[in-house]
């Protein structure tokens, strides 16, 4: 997710999807400790979209 389609989406949105970033992230760390997980990748990139999500919620808190 980029950080521009992140912008356009309300705090509570944000909130929702930041939660199910984190939750899928948690059971991508389980496949790879287990030895199932097909795309290491996909860990990175959850890493850096979470990132993203916490940046344009404290930038708004900031701001507000």
């Amino acid at each position: 997710m980029k950080v521009k389609e992140i912008r356009q989406l309300s705090n509570e949105e944000i909130e929702e999807k930041l939660k199910e970033s984190k939750e899928e992230l948690f059971n991508l760390r389980f496949q790879q400790a287990t030895g199932t997980l097909e795309k290491p990748s996909r860990i990175r990139d959850l890493r850096h979209t979470v990132a993203r999500m916490k940046t344009v919620l404290n930038e708004r808190k900031k701001d507000a």
